[in-house]
C-alpha cells in the first residue's frame, strides 16, 4: 500500500460486511475497520481519516448518532452512510444532525462503493486545499482578484457531478448518468428542462470532468437578449462599433479550447441560429462590424426550456442546427419530480445562506420539510432558494419551523406527486359549489394553524371562530398536526 493512499474508516457491526467493503476498497485506500461506534471513535482519536463509511443500523448507537459526534469532533472528515431505508424522517436526521455527504442503499455494488469513496476522498482534498487558499487570500493585501482566488474558485466549482445534490433514488440520477457518458466525448450536448431545473450547473459539471477541464468555462442566456446584443456577447465587435471606440472579444473566442454553455437557445433569432451553425460546422465566427473571420475550438453545450423538435416541425427553429446541437440530448426533471431531493437541497441552500448573511441556522423541523416536499415548485431551484432565504431572514430560532413558510405554500394541498398549488384550479374544477368551497376552507384552516404554530386559540381568533367551532371544522376535515401529536394550546 502506497504511503500516500487516503485513509478510509469502515464501520459496521457485521464482520462479513466489513470484509466485503474492505475487499472493494483496499486497492485504492488505506482501509481501517471498526465493529461499532466506540471502536471507531478510538481509531479516530489515533488515526488521520479522510472518509468514513458507516452502516446506519448498529446495536448501541446508530450510524447517524455516531456520525453526529464525528461531525462535531472531526468536521473535515467526509461522512457516507449505508442504509436499507430511505424514509424522509431518517434522512432529515442524517442531513440536519450528521451532515451526511451521501447515502448508499443496500445492497450496494462494489463499483458504486468505490466510486463514492473516491469522490469523497477527492472532496476532502479539495476542501483542505480550499482552506489553504483561503488562508493565503487573507494574507494578500489586494482588492483585485488574484491568481489564488481564481484557483480557489476553480476548486470550488471543480467537484463536477458531486455538486449536484440528490438522494439515491432521485429522478436526477438518470440525467447525471447520461451527462457522465457525454462529458468525456467532445460533442455538442443539448440540455432540456424548465428554467431553474439546474441546466447550467449540469453543464458546468460536465466541463469540469471533461478533457477541457483545465480550460475556461463560460455561459450566457439568450432569453430576453436582443439579437444585436446577443451577437456582440457571443462573437464580439470590431473597434468603432461600440461606444468609446473599443473592440470587444466575444465569449466564443474567450472559450477557445474550453466550454461555452448557451442557455435559452430556443430564443435565438434566425440570424443568430445561422451564426451558431457556422461556428459548429466550421469553427468560424465573425465579430460584429467586421469582414474577416476568426476561428474557435470550443465545446458547445446548449440549454432549452422549449421542445426544439416541435419548434423545428413548426418552422421556428433550423432543423440543421437542432441536429448539430443535439449529438447528445439530456432531459432534466423539474423539482416537482424530485420530491425526495428537496430536503437535501433546502438544507444545503440554508447552510450557504446562513454563511452569506451571517445568521446561524441548524436546519428545518419535520413539519417544515413536509410542506416543502409537498409543494410543486413551479420556479424550481430558484424558487426553493428564495423561499429558504426568506425563511432564514424571518427565523427567530436555529431550527426553522413551518410557520415561516410562505402562505401560498402552506395552503397547497398535499399529494404523493407534489402539491396542487393554485386556488384557481379549484375555481375551474368540476364539482358542486359546496365541495369546492370546502376545499378552499380546508386549505385556509391548515395554513392558518401552521402559521400560528398550531395554537388553536390564536388561529380561531384570527379566523373569527370560537375554539369549539374551529375544533369542529378540524374534525370534519380530518386536519391533524403534521407531527401526529396533540399540542397544548395557550389560553388567551
Amino acid at each position: 500500500m502506497a504511503a500516500s493512499a487516503p485513509a478510509i474508516l469502515l464501520v459496521d457491526d457485521e464482520p462479513h460486511s466489513l470484509a466485503a467493503m474492505k475487499l472493494a476498497l483496499e486497492d485504492d485506500f488505506d482501509v481501517l475497520t471498526a465493529q461499532g461506534a466506540e471502536a471507531a471513535i478510538a481509531i479516530l482519536e489515533e488515526e488521520w481519516v479522510q472518509v468514513i463509511i458507516c452502516d446506519q443500523r448498529m446495536p448501541g448507537r446508530t450510524g447517524v448518532d455516531f456520525l453526529t459526534e464525528v461531525r462535531e469532533r472531526w468536521p473535515e472528515t467526509v461522512r457516507i452512510i449505508i442504509t436499507g431505508y430511505t424514509d424522509s424522517a431518517s434522512m432529515m436526521a442524517a442531513i440536519n444532525d450528521a451532515g451526511i455527504h451521501q447515502f448508499l442503499t443496500k445492497p450496494w455494488h462494489p463499483e458504486q462503493l468505490l466510486s463514492s469513496a473516491r469522490n469523497a476522498a477527492r472532496m476532502f482534498t479539495l476542501a483542505r486545499e480550499n482552506e489553504r487558499l483561503s488562508l493565503e487570500m487573507r494574507l494578500l493585501n489586494s482588492t483585485s482578484e488574484s491568481r489564488v482566488e481564481k484557483r480557489r474558485r476553480a476548486l470550488r466549482e471543480g467537484m463536477g457531478f458531486e455538486t449536484i445534490l440528490r438522494t439515491p433514488n432521485s429522478a436526477m440520477t438518470g440525467a447525471i448518468a447520461l451527462a457522465r457518458q457525454f462529458a468525456s466525448f467532445d460533442v455538442p450536448v443539448l440540455l432540456r428542462g424548465e428554467p431553474g431545473s439546474g441546466r447550467a450547473q449540469l453543464a458546468r459539471a460536465m466541463h469540469y470532468v471533461s478533457l477541457r477541464s483545465d480550460k475556461p468555462f463560460y455561459e450566457i442566456n439568450l432569453a430576453g437578449l436582443p439579437e444585436d446584443l446577443a451577437m456582440i456577447e457571443l462573437f464580439g465587435a470590431r473597434r468603432g462599433v461600440l461606444p468609446g471606440g473599443v473592440a470587444k472579444i466575444g465569449l466564443a473566442q474567450k472559450a477557445d479550447r474550453g466550454t461555452l454553455f448557451v442557455a435559452g437557445v430556443e430564443a435565438a433569432s434566425p440570424a443568430l441560429q445561422l451564426a451558431l451553425l457556422r461556428m459548429l460546422a466550421d469553427g468560424a465566427i465573425t465579430p460584429l462590424g467586421g469582414q474577416e473571420t476568426a476561428s474557435t475550438n470550443l465545446r458547445l453545450i446548449t440549454g432549452a426550456a422549449a421542445d426544439l423538435r416541435a419548434m423545428v416541425a413548426e418552422g421556428r427553429f433550423r432543423s440543421d442546427l437542432y441536429y448539430a446541437l443535439s449529438a447528445g440530448e439530456i432531459a432534466l426533471p423539474p423539482l416537482r419530480a424530485r420530491r425526495g431531493d428537496v430536503a437535501l437541497l433546502a438544507q444545503s441552500m440554508l447552510a450557504e445562506a446562513a454563511v452569506r448573511h451571517g445568521k446561524q441556522a441548524l436546519g428545518f423541523d419535520a413539519a417544515a420539510l413536509e410542506f416543502l416536499e409537498n409543494y410543486d415548485w413551479p420556479g424550481n431551484l430558484r424558487e426553493l432558494h428564495n423561499e429558504v432565504t426568506r425563511m432564514l431572514i424571518f427565523a427567530q430560532d436555529n431550527v426553522l419551523g413551518a410557520e415561516l413558510i410562505s402562505r401560498h405554500i402552506l395552503q397547497a394541498a398535499p399529494s404523493e406527486s407534489g402539491a396542487d398549488r393554485s386556488a384557481e384550479e379549484v375555481m375551474t374544477a368540476d364539482g358542486t359549489l359546496k365541495d369546492r368551497i370546502e376545499l378552499i376552507e380546508m386549505r385556509i384552516l391548515r395554513e392558518t394553524l401552521t402559521r400560528n404554530r398550531w395554537n388553536k386559540s390564536r388561529a380561531a381568533a384570527e379566523l373569527g371562530l370560537s375554539r369549539v367551532g374551529l375544533r369542529a371544522k378540524l374534525d370534519r376535515y380530518g386536519i391533524e398536526h403534521p407531527a401526529g401529536r396533540v399540542q397544548e394550546e395557550e389560553e388567551d
